[in-house]
């Protein structure tokens, strides 16, 4: 993935964004360098490699569009890939551990939308409208126990509600409210459950305060499934890098990433590579105005990847 995010950033060090409102917060730079330098790597050898290698640099992870359209654009074809490697740089970790884990190691997520339709008026009078404000922050609270008291404790899922739209003066209450957030799942069951109360609480709370309201869910983008097979043979290359004690089988996320649609026509491995800033007093995580990473993982991922990718396709008496 190739894409910023829609945030200023605050870091003040040389490399720091120079377009106001952008930023590259989630380490996808450090990704772009990382397949430039595999494929720089990989090049030498190109007359040993027995087999193709797609480089796949990927616009629009953010916005979960990116991959679907890619491959609606035929990134799969002549040839159609047999297995599918990729990685993050992951710095909530530190460097030198590498997040290696079987099954579902990212989760699906979508995008939802309720908006709600009330009776705007005068602030001073709130008995003569129907006020969407109210009937938001209803729904804002409720939505949070289907979490709590639908979805079986041992899953995983989250609802968040990240953008609440209303209004335009402090003495109107608006005639219109919306509410923007994301569902994340690792099963398309608990997802569907999680739809179905959404819908039912949306509903309901909207008719008893009399407002109407609609919820649209886009289709969004499946979980990340490491394959158990690729994922063993790939662990034995990657622990040549870290030893054993490097690699944490146990590391997902419920971050999501549009790979997963990739790996649900071919399976792959996605590891997440240690690259937590040393000697940093306050975490900043992914996403944050103060994002960074260590640069020391960047040649290290490199040289990863290049192996992981050349023991597939590099014979043992060439490489």
């Amino acid at each position: 993935d190739m894409d910023a995010l829609p945030i200023l950033e605050e870091n003040t060090f040389s490399y720091a964004s120079t377009v106001p409102g952008k930023m590259h917060a989630c380490g996808h730079d450090g990704h772009t360098t990382i397949g430039l330098g595999v494929a720089k790597l990989l090049s030498k050898q190109r007359d040993n490699i027995a087999g193709r290698v797609k480089f796949v640099f990927q616009p629009a992870e953010e916005t979960v569009g990116g991959a679907k359209a890619m491959i609606a654009d035929g990134v799969l074809n002549d040839p159609h890939p047999d297995l599918t490697l990729g990685l993050h740089l992951w710095n909530s970790m530190p460097l030198g551990k590498l997040g290696v884990g079987e099954g579902p190691v990212m989760a699906g997520s979508c995008i939802f939308t309720i908006k709600i339709v009330g009776k705007g008026g005068h602030a001073a009078l709130p008995n003569a409208g129907l006020d969407p404000v109210v009937c938001a922050a209803q729904m804002i609270t409720a939505l949070q126990t289907v979490i709590s008291r639908n979805v079986d404790p041992l899953e995983s899922a989250v609802i968040s509600v990240t953008r609440v739209q209303a209004g335009t003066a402090y003495n109107i209450i608006p005639q219109n409210a919306e509410l923007w957030g994301t569902i994340r799942t690792f099963k398309l069951e608990v997802r569907e459950l999680i739809e179905r109360r959404m819908r039912e609480i949306v509903s309901g709370i909207a008719q008893a305060m009399g407002c109407t309201a609609s919820l649209e869910v886009d289709e969004g983008t499946l979980p990340v499934r490491n394959d158990p097979k690729i994922t063993e043979r790939t662990r034995s290359v990657l622990e040549q890098y870290v030893g054993q004690s490097g690699l944490v089988t146990t590391e997902r996320t419920m971050g999501a990433e549009d790979v997963g649609l990739f790996m649900d026509d071919i399976p792959g491995m996605y590891f997440f590579v240690g690259a937590a800033v040393p000697n940093q007093k306050e975490y900043f995580g992914h996403h944050h105005p103060r994002f960074d990473f260590d640069e020391n993982a960047l040649p290290l991922s490199v040289a990863m990847m290049a192996s992981a990718v050349a023991d597939y396709v590099i014979p043992a008496s060439t490489s």
